[in-house]
Protein backbone atom coordinates (compact mmCIF):
# COMPACT_ATOMS: atom_id res chain seq x y z
CA UNK A 1 0.00 0.00 0.00
CA UNK A 2 1.39 3.60 -1.02
CA UNK A 3 1.71 5.41 2.29
CA UNK A 4 3.06 8.34 0.70
CA UNK A 5 0.01 9.36 -1.48
CA UNK A 6 -0.64 12.95 -1.38
CA UNK A 7 -3.96 14.91 -0.75
CA UNK A 8 -6.54 15.59 -4.01
CA UNK A 9 -8.41 18.53 -3.98
CA UNK A 10 -11.80 19.22 -5.02
CA UNK A 11 -13.05 22.61 -5.48
CA UNK A 12 -16.81 22.86 -5.36
CA UNK A 13 -16.94 19.59 -3.45
CA UNK A 14 -20.77 19.79 -2.73
CA UNK A 15 -21.59 20.78 -6.01
CA UNK A 16 -22.90 18.47 -8.70
CA UNK A 17 -19.48 16.97 -9.99
CA UNK A 18 -17.36 18.04 -7.24
CA UNK A 19 -19.66 15.82 -4.59
CA UNK A 20 -19.78 12.55 -6.64
CA UNK A 21 -15.81 12.75 -7.12
CA UNK A 22 -14.99 13.22 -3.34
CA UNK A 23 -17.17 10.11 -2.38
CA UNK A 24 -15.91 7.99 -5.50
CA UNK A 25 -11.96 8.70 -4.05
CA UNK A 26 -13.22 8.36 -0.02
CA UNK A 27 -14.94 5.03 -0.92
CA UNK A 28 -11.19 4.13 -2.87
CA UNK A 29 -9.21 5.34 0.62
CA UNK A 30 -7.54 8.07 -1.59
CA UNK A 31 -6.48 11.48 0.53
CA UNK A 32 -8.97 13.75 -0.53
CA UNK A 33 -9.55 17.56 0.57
CA UNK A 34 -13.31 19.27 -0.46
CA UNK A 35 -13.15 22.39 -1.65
CA UNK A 36 -15.74 25.09 -0.15
CA UNK A 37 -16.57 27.67 2.47
CA UNK A 38 -17.76 25.36 4.61
CA UNK A 39 -14.79 22.63 4.58
CA UNK A 40 -11.79 22.82 7.09
CA UNK A 41 -10.01 24.80 5.91
CA UNK A 42 -12.25 26.70 4.20
CA UNK A 43 -11.86 27.77 0.25
CA UNK A 44 -13.72 30.41 -1.09
CA UNK A 45 -12.91 31.76 -4.71
CA UNK A 46 -13.18 35.40 -3.73
CA UNK A 47 -11.26 35.26 -0.74
CA UNK A 48 -7.82 34.58 -1.90
CA UNK A 49 -5.90 34.28 1.80
CA UNK A 50 -7.95 31.41 1.82
CA UNK A 51 -6.33 29.64 -1.07
CA UNK A 52 -3.00 29.01 0.68
CA UNK A 53 -3.90 26.77 3.52
CA UNK A 54 -6.52 24.85 1.17
CA UNK A 55 -3.81 23.89 -0.89
CA UNK A 56 -0.68 22.23 1.91
CA UNK A 57 0.03 19.09 0.82
CA UNK A 58 -2.02 18.76 -2.41
CA UNK A 59 -0.90 17.10 -5.42
CA UNK A 60 -3.65 17.15 -8.00
CA UNK A 61 -6.91 19.76 -7.93
CA UNK A 62 -10.23 19.23 -9.73
CA UNK A 63 -11.03 22.91 -10.64
CA UNK A 64 -14.57 23.61 -10.38
CA UNK A 65 -15.54 27.34 -10.87
CA UNK A 66 -18.55 29.03 -9.42
CA UNK A 67 -20.76 30.12 -10.62
CA UNK A 68 -19.39 30.04 -14.07
CA UNK A 69 -16.54 30.47 -16.34
CA UNK A 70 -18.24 33.14 -18.58
CA UNK A 71 -18.69 35.67 -15.10
CA UNK A 72 -16.47 38.75 -15.31
CA UNK A 73 -12.93 38.10 -13.38
CA UNK A 74 -13.48 34.02 -13.82
CA UNK A 75 -10.72 33.52 -16.06
CA UNK A 76 -8.27 35.97 -14.03
CA UNK A 77 -9.15 34.23 -10.97
CA UNK A 78 -8.33 30.92 -12.43
CA UNK A 79 -5.30 32.20 -13.62
CA UNK A 80 -3.84 33.26 -10.34
CA UNK A 81 -5.54 30.43 -8.68
CA UNK A 82 -3.51 27.82 -11.38
CA UNK A 83 -0.08 30.08 -10.37
CA UNK A 84 -0.46 29.45 -6.78
CA UNK A 85 -1.37 26.02 -7.07
CA UNK A 86 1.82 25.23 -9.31
CA UNK A 87 4.13 27.32 -7.06
CA UNK A 88 2.80 25.06 -3.92
CA UNK A 89 3.42 21.64 -6.15
CA UNK A 90 0.58 20.65 -7.55
CA UNK A 91 1.52 17.90 -10.78
CA UNK A 92 -1.87 17.33 -11.96
CA UNK A 93 -4.55 19.83 -12.60
CA UNK A 94 -8.61 18.93 -14.01
CA UNK A 95 -10.48 21.38 -15.04
CA UNK A 96 -14.51 21.17 -15.52
CA UNK A 97 -14.71 23.42 -18.41
CA UNK A 98 -18.28 24.72 -20.61
CA UNK A 99 -18.60 23.87 -24.12
CA UNK A 100 -19.46 26.98 -26.68
CA UNK A 101 -18.18 29.28 -24.30
CA UNK A 102 -15.17 31.60 -25.24
CA UNK A 103 -14.16 32.54 -21.54
CA UNK A 104 -14.56 28.77 -20.68
CA UNK A 105 -12.05 28.36 -23.37
CA UNK A 106 -9.38 31.19 -22.24
CA UNK A 107 -9.26 29.12 -18.81
CA UNK A 108 -8.44 25.82 -20.53
CA UNK A 109 -5.63 27.65 -21.95
CA UNK A 110 -4.83 29.32 -18.89
CA UNK A 111 -5.02 25.65 -17.60
CA UNK A 112 -2.62 23.67 -21.00
CA UNK A 113 0.00 26.80 -20.47
CA UNK A 114 0.31 25.94 -16.73
CA UNK A 115 3.73 23.41 -16.87
CA UNK A 116 2.40 20.61 -14.90
CA UNK A 117 0.06 17.71 -16.14
CA UNK A 118 -3.88 18.62 -16.90
CA UNK A 119 -7.17 16.94 -18.68
CA UNK A 120 -9.81 19.19 -19.39
CA UNK A 121 -13.06 18.31 -19.34
CA UNK A 122 -15.47 20.68 -21.51
CA UNK A 123 -19.13 19.44 -20.93
CA UNK A 124 -22.50 20.06 -22.05
CA UNK A 125 -25.61 20.65 -20.12
CA UNK A 126 -26.35 18.14 -17.34
CA UNK A 127 -29.12 15.41 -16.77
CA UNK A 128 -28.80 16.31 -13.34
CA UNK A 129 -30.24 20.42 -13.89
CA UNK A 130 -33.64 18.80 -14.33
CA UNK A 131 -33.53 17.04 -10.84
CA UNK A 132 -31.09 18.83 -8.68
CA UNK A 133 -30.85 22.20 -8.75
CA UNK A 134 -32.62 25.33 -11.41
CA UNK A 135 -35.28 23.15 -12.98
CA UNK A 136 -36.67 21.01 -10.54
CA UNK A 137 -38.66 23.64 -8.58
CA UNK A 138 -40.76 24.61 -12.10
CA UNK A 139 -41.04 20.83 -13.02
CA UNK A 140 -42.74 20.04 -9.61
CA UNK A 141 -44.86 23.05 -10.17
CA UNK A 142 -45.54 21.30 -13.61
CA UNK A 143 -43.96 24.09 -16.17
CA UNK A 144 -40.50 24.38 -16.79
CA UNK A 145 -39.89 28.40 -18.81
CA UNK A 146 -37.02 28.87 -20.36
CA UNK A 147 -35.67 31.49 -22.66
CA UNK A 148 -34.76 29.01 -25.10
CA UNK A 149 -36.78 27.91 -28.32
CA UNK A 150 -36.58 24.59 -30.26
CA UNK A 151 -32.78 24.12 -30.23
CA UNK A 152 -31.30 20.36 -29.15
CA UNK A 153 -28.82 19.90 -26.66
CA UNK A 154 -26.71 16.79 -25.70
CA UNK A 155 -26.92 16.68 -22.16
CA UNK A 156 -24.45 14.64 -20.32
CA UNK A 157 -25.08 12.82 -16.93
CA UNK A 158 -22.73 13.97 -14.14
CA UNK A 159 -21.98 10.21 -12.94
CA UNK A 160 -19.89 10.45 -16.34
CA UNK A 161 -18.02 13.41 -15.45
CA UNK A 162 -16.89 12.40 -12.06
CA UNK A 163 -16.00 9.04 -13.39
CA UNK A 164 -13.80 10.28 -15.87
CA UNK A 165 -12.39 13.18 -13.35
CA UNK A 166 -11.67 10.43 -10.47
CA UNK A 167 -9.45 8.72 -13.47
CA UNK A 168 -7.83 11.53 -14.69
CA UNK A 169 -6.87 12.51 -10.63
CA UNK A 170 -6.05 8.82 -9.91
CA UNK A 171 -4.69 6.97 -13.20
CA UNK A 172 -1.99 7.34 -15.96
CA UNK A 173 -3.39 7.68 -19.81
CA UNK A 174 -5.82 10.94 -19.32
CA UNK A 175 -2.38 13.27 -19.56
CA UNK A 176 -3.37 16.32 -21.18
CA UNK A 177 -6.18 15.47 -22.87
CA UNK A 178 -9.39 17.40 -24.05
CA UNK A 179 -12.44 15.45 -23.40
CA UNK A 180 -15.18 16.98 -25.09
CA UNK A 181 -18.52 15.55 -23.24
CA UNK A 182 -22.14 14.97 -24.40
CA UNK A 183 -24.65 12.31 -24.08
CA UNK A 184 -25.44 10.00 -26.84
CA UNK A 185 -28.85 12.25 -28.22
CA UNK A 186 -29.53 15.47 -28.71
CA UNK A 187 -33.06 16.91 -27.06
CA UNK A 188 -34.95 20.14 -27.18
CA UNK A 189 -35.80 20.96 -23.50
CA UNK A 190 -39.35 20.41 -24.56
CA UNK A 191 -38.22 17.00 -25.20
CA UNK A 192 -36.66 16.37 -22.62
CA UNK A 193 -39.73 17.40 -20.10
CA UNK A 194 -41.84 15.40 -22.00
CA UNK A 195 -39.74 12.22 -20.77
CA UNK A 196 -39.81 13.24 -17.29
CA UNK A 197 -43.50 13.99 -17.57
CA UNK A 198 -44.20 10.27 -19.23
CA UNK A 199 -41.65 8.74 -16.66
CA UNK A 200 -43.74 10.14 -13.82
CA UNK A 201 -47.47 10.47 -15.37
CA UNK A 202 -47.66 13.63 -14.97
CA UNK A 203 -48.54 16.68 -16.58
CA UNK A 204 -45.53 18.57 -17.11
CA UNK A 205 -45.31 21.45 -19.53
CA UNK A 206 -42.36 22.98 -21.31
CA UNK A 207 -43.25 26.50 -21.99
CA UNK A 208 -40.54 29.25 -24.64
CA UNK A 209 -40.56 32.54 -23.08
CA UNK A 210 -38.73 36.18 -24.65
CA UNK A 211 -35.68 36.43 -22.77
CA UNK A 212 -36.89 40.00 -21.34
CA UNK A 213 -39.84 38.04 -19.77
CA UNK A 214 -37.80 35.64 -18.39
CA UNK A 215 -35.50 38.71 -17.09
CA UNK A 216 -38.21 40.58 -15.88
CA UNK A 217 -39.34 36.87 -14.15
CA UNK A 218 -35.88 36.63 -12.05
CA UNK A 219 -35.70 40.11 -11.01
CA UNK A 220 -39.38 39.69 -9.40
CA UNK A 221 -37.73 36.66 -7.24
CA UNK A 222 -35.03 38.82 -6.56
CA UNK A 223 -32.24 36.89 -8.64
CA UNK A 224 -28.90 39.25 -7.81
CA UNK A 225 -28.22 41.00 -11.44
CA UNK A 226 -24.78 39.19 -12.01
CA UNK A 227 -26.61 36.25 -11.95
CA UNK A 228 -29.74 36.96 -14.35
CA UNK A 229 -27.10 38.27 -16.61
CA UNK A 230 -24.97 34.97 -16.74
CA UNK A 231 -28.34 33.23 -17.25
CA UNK A 232 -29.46 34.96 -20.18
CA UNK A 233 -25.98 34.56 -21.89
CA UNK A 234 -26.29 30.84 -21.31
CA UNK A 235 -30.09 30.51 -22.95
CA UNK A 236 -29.30 33.39 -25.57
CA UNK A 237 -25.96 32.70 -26.64
CA UNK A 238 -24.14 29.30 -25.29
CA UNK A 239 -27.93 27.45 -26.73
CA UNK A 240 -28.00 29.40 -30.24
CA UNK A 241 -27.36 25.32 -31.76
CA UNK A 242 -23.36 25.71 -31.39
CA UNK A 243 -23.44 23.00 -29.00
CA UNK A 244 -26.21 20.54 -30.55
CA UNK A 245 -23.64 17.94 -32.36
CA UNK A 246 -22.57 15.28 -30.39
CA UNK A 247 -19.01 14.21 -29.13
CA UNK A 248 -16.96 11.21 -28.38
CA UNK A 249 -15.07 12.50 -24.95
CA UNK A 250 -17.43 9.65 -22.70
CA UNK A 251 -16.35 7.08 -24.66
CA UNK A 252 -12.57 8.08 -25.59
CA UNK A 253 -12.53 8.66 -21.28
CA UNK A 254 -13.92 5.29 -20.23
CA UNK A 255 -13.99 3.14 -23.38
CA UNK A 256 -18.05 2.98 -23.06
CA UNK A 257 -20.69 4.81 -24.15
CA UNK A 258 -22.20 8.02 -22.36
CA UNK A 259 -25.58 7.37 -20.02
CA UNK A 260 -28.54 8.12 -21.99
CA UNK A 261 -30.94 10.35 -21.02
CA UNK A 262 -34.07 8.27 -20.71
CA UNK A 263 -32.07 5.85 -18.66
CA UNK A 264 -31.38 9.02 -16.19
CA UNK A 265 -35.15 10.09 -16.32
CA UNK A 266 -35.61 5.94 -15.55
CA UNK A 267 -33.57 5.90 -12.70
CA UNK A 268 -34.51 9.24 -11.24
CA UNK A 269 -38.40 9.20 -11.65
CA UNK A 270 -38.43 6.26 -9.42
CA UNK A 271 -36.69 8.19 -6.37
CA UNK A 272 -39.90 10.30 -6.23
CA UNK A 273 -37.96 13.48 -6.12
CA UNK A 274 -40.14 14.98 -9.63
CA UNK A 275 -43.06 13.50 -7.60
CA UNK A 276 -45.97 16.65 -7.14
CA UNK A 277 -46.72 16.62 -3.40
CA UNK A 278 -49.57 18.79 -3.89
Amino acid sequence: MNTTQKTIFILGGTGKTGRRILQQLQSAGRPVRSGSRGANPPFDWEDRITWDAALDGVDAVYISFQPDLAVPGAVETVQAFTDLAVKRGVSKLVLLSGRGEAEAEQAERVIQNSGVDWTILRASWFFQNFSEAHFLEPILQGELALPVGNIAEPFVDVEDIAEIAVQALTEPGHSRQLYELTGPQALTFAEAVNQIAQATGRDIRFLAVPPQAYKEALEQEQFPAGLIDLVLYLFTTVLDGRNTPLADGVQRALGRPARDFTDYVRRTAATGVWANEG
